[in-house]
């Protein structure tokens, strides 16, 4: 059996795995053991006395995945970036993001929908984290909604819709994977993400005012806050602001000098400043110890996701199942513009069956690749590349496209992890009243993602001016 059937029965099985239920890590990492043993074993002609031996050293090269992969500094964003989101939340700054977005924008049609949508926008700009946004607002603003007499399916598919921005809107903790996984610049893709994620907060907002405006008894409007209630209502926010602009400046000085400090330093701070204002706020002891509680929980299922899949992707690599896969892709009669939209749509039936880190940890090692290829390769320049594009800045492109194919699985039936997390947080609702409330975000998906094709520049201008 030659290495790429190997590759492609094992990436086979990986499938079967997770669609009967498998955790993606787990399946992963089992199907990429597997996988190194029938590597290494066919090196001997699958010789039975062999076999202990191509044990032993497939253990071996699984081994170090953990130890070598994970031992990334850039990896030390994610649990900074997801303390500062729940210390946020646990300080009471999330309460006065969303009272702030109500008082300025509920009277809309859909207006409370709408200062929800960029309520999460805001916390996701600190979070970085999809799972705890959905699970914040879920508390916060649905209660808000039925209050003023939204539909509960409408009002769960808003926060759960709402929440996936995080995956966009730096700090995100899956730019920051991507970016390792292609070996990428950490800052430039942070950059990008803040213009597509504003993008695609606007484009949820319009679609909540225009069912609004047809339908009008699913989102009615909120009025009689006056502009003195507005204006007091802002000083409860800047916390927020304050770390945005902390981090941005430490990912990309906007006075033209050099970055005041890594993103890692930038997140550590970003997470300090709101520890101080949770202290000032009178934070209690057991809230601080459940923001660390949760701040723990979700870094250990993302590295371990990321454990999980790098030992697939080693697999991988030994396969050379990334190399076969851009030269079928290069190989093939089609314009490369739609083999990327082949891919893409690809991304969101897969998707529906795995969850969004480890769907692009899964993907990226052979598909990255293919796409890179498609343009001209990793060292082309923009005049000469398919896409009009340098390898860089291809890079960063298709990194937020995948990223925001990522947010789309979040809310896609049967496994959208934010409906479930929303149903969770709320007793009144199922998993099915929210994939009902998500359905018309899938509209609005569509069209951000068709605009972040068509006009490249959306995603490309933040980080080319650095």
């Amino acid at each position: 059996m030659e290495q790429i059937e190997i590759g492609l029965w094992v990436t086979a099985g990986l499938l079967v795995l997770v669609v009967s239920g498998m955790r993606v890590a787990f399946a992963a990492a089992l199907a990429g053991v597997v996988g190194l043993v029938l590597i290494f074993w066919a090196k001997k002609d699958f010789d039975p006395d062999k076999f202990g031996w191509a044990l032993t050293v497939a253990v071996k090269q699984a081994g170090q995945v953990p130890h070598s992969k994970v031992a990334s500094h850039e990896l030390s964003l994610i649990p900074t970036f997801i303390l500062i989101g729940y210390l946020a939340y646990y300080a009471g700054l999330t309460q006065s993001l969303f009272e702030a977005a109500k008082r300025w924008i509920a009277w809309l049609p859909g207006g409370l929908a709408v200062s929800t949508v960029f309520a999460t926008a805001g916390f996701a700009a600190v979070s970085g984290a999809s799972v705890a946004t959905a699970a914040v607002f879920a508390r916060i603003a649905i209660p808000e909604m039925l209050k003023v007499g939204y539909r509960k399916q409408f009002a769960a598919g808003v926060v759960a819709a709402g929440g996936t921005l995080a995956s966009l809107i730096p700090p995100s903790a899956i730019l920051v994977i991507y970016a390792i996984i292609v070996e990428q610049n950490v800052g430039k893709l942070l950059l990008a993400g803040f213009i597509p994620g504003a993008f695609s907060a606007v484009v949820y907002g319009l679609l909540i005012i225009g069912i609004a405006v047809i339908f009008k008894s699913v989102g009615p409007p909120v009025t009689g806050f006056t502009w003195q209630q507005r204006f007091e209502s802002l000083p409860g926010a800047l916390p927020i602001v304050a770390v945005i602009l902390i981090i941005i400046c430490f990912v990309y000085n906007p006075f033209g000098e050099d970055a005041w400090g890594t993103p890692t330093e930038g997140g550590a701070i970003g997470a300090f400043i709101v520890f101080c204002m949770a202290i000032w706020r009178k934070m209690r002891l057991n809230e601080f110890k459940d923001a660390l509680i949760e701040t723990a929980k979700l870094t250990v299922m993302i590295f371990t996701i990321i454990w999980g899949v790098l030992i697939f992707v080693r697999f991988l690599g030994f396969a050379d199942l990334p190399g076969a896969f851009s030269d079928w892709i290069t190989s093939l009669n089609a314009s490369p513009l739609l083999i990327l939209v082949c891919i893409l749509l690809a991304y969101a039936v897969l998707g529906m069956f795995m969850d969004a880190i480890g769907m692009l940890l899964l993907t990226l090692p052979v598909v990255y690749p293919a796409v890179m290829a498609l343009n001209g390769g990793e060292d082309v320049s923009a005049a000469e590349s398919a896409f009009g594009m340098s390898g860089e800045m291809c890079a960063i492109w298709f990194g937020i496209l995948v990223v925001k194919m990522a947010e789309f699985c979040l809310i896609t039936p049967p496994i959208g992890l934010n409906c479930f997390v929303v149903a969770g947080v709320r007793d009144d609702l199922s998993v099915q009243d929210v994939f009902k409330g998500v359905t018309p975000f899938f509209i609005a998906d569509a069209i951000t993602i068709a605009g972040l094709v068509a006009f490249p520049q959306i995603v490309l201008w933040l980080p080319s001016q650095v």
